[in-house]
């Protein structure tokens, strides 16, 4: 059985290279819904049902756990599947809600020996955020339904009550990144117009969230927005990716759940797979990877 990566293109290549750099012995299988990227701009209907195909999926392919390693999945149809699809999924009319699940929302489904469950990058996230702060206050940089969604805001009250949010939808930056051109000049004016707008709505800003995996490729451009900035305030801000945060997250997971033990194997493999062209999907997983892949392309439609 594999650990599971879903992600609607590219981005969650950039969360699947920090879960192998922490957890390298397990088997792999990673799936880009590219044929029908982007997610962001989809309606909820639309997204929840995209991403349960792929769940379905991938659960078809032998993976145990899979992980939403996309933030609009994660915002829009994570809790549905976890509460609804995954009992159904497993053939059990009443779910069994496991103990010490740790992170609220959770579920496990027992259907047999097998344990299943979906995970999502939010709340590894959100549980670190501030811890990082000095001001209190948080940006959150993503894409327009993530932010529309508001799971970003929802799951830092939980946690923070007091932390002072901000959202920028940032629409513009994953077309620039999968069309290659996100360290183009051209590529500056979007940079630089988001991050503007969004430290001009609230100035005491300090930590900003780029709560997209894409996002990560962009910080050569976000870091150079830093230091130009006229605002001596907002050249000490700090970028958070999600990457590592969402391996350490994984690991700890693991840990409290043994029963993942029998179930995973661990040949050290990872398995590329895509819904649109398997070439022009390894071109681009090197820029994410920094290295080259082989990629299958594969029908998920029901």
């Amino acid at each position: 059985m594999k650990i599971g990566v879903f992600d609607s293109g590219y981005g969650g290549l950039t969360i699947l290279k920090q879960i192998r750099e922490r957890l390298p012995e397990y088997d792999y299988l990673y799936l880009g819904d590219n044929a029908r990227a982007p997610y962001g701009v989809r309606s909820f209907e639309c997204i929840y049902h995209y991403t349960l195909e792929a769940v379905e999926y991938m659960l078809g392919q032998g993976c145990a756990l899979i992980i939403l390693a996309c933030n609009t999945a994660s915002a829009k149809a994570l809790r549905t599947i976890q509460q609804h699809d995954l009992p159904r999924i497993n053939g059990e009319a009443t779910p069994r809600e496991l103990c010490s699940l740790g992170t609220p929302g959770e579920r496990l489904v027992v259907s047999g020996k097998r344990i299943v469950n979906v995970l999502g990058v939010i709340r590894p996230t959100v549980e670190v955020v501030p811890t990082l702060t000095r001001t209190g206050h948080i940006g959150i940089l993503a894409t327009p339904a993530t932010v529309s969604s508001e799971s970003y805001v929802l799951e830092l009250k939980k946690i923070a009550p007091a932390l002072q949010i901000t959202q920028q939808a940032c629409p513009m930056w994953v077309p620039l990144i999968e069309a290659g051109e996100h360290m183009s000049e051209g590529a500056d004016y979007f940079v630089n117009s988001y991050l503007g707008e969004i430290m001009r709505r609230d100035p005491e800003i300090d930590t900003l969230v780029l709560g997209c995996t894409h996002y990560p490729l962009l910080l050569p451009k976000l870091e150079a927005y830093r230091q130009k900035t006229q605002d001596t305030r907002h050249k000490t801000v700090q970028f958070v990716a999600q990457g590592e945060l969402v391996a350490e997250s994984l690991a700890d997971y693991l840990k409290r759940h043994p029963e993942y033990e029998t179930q995973l194997s661990r040949g050290g493999n990872c398995l590329f797979q895509t819904t649109d062209d398997a070439q022009r999907f390894a071109d681009a997983a090197t820029l994410f990877l920094g290295q080259r892949v082989q990629a299958q392309q594969v029908t998920i439609e029901n």
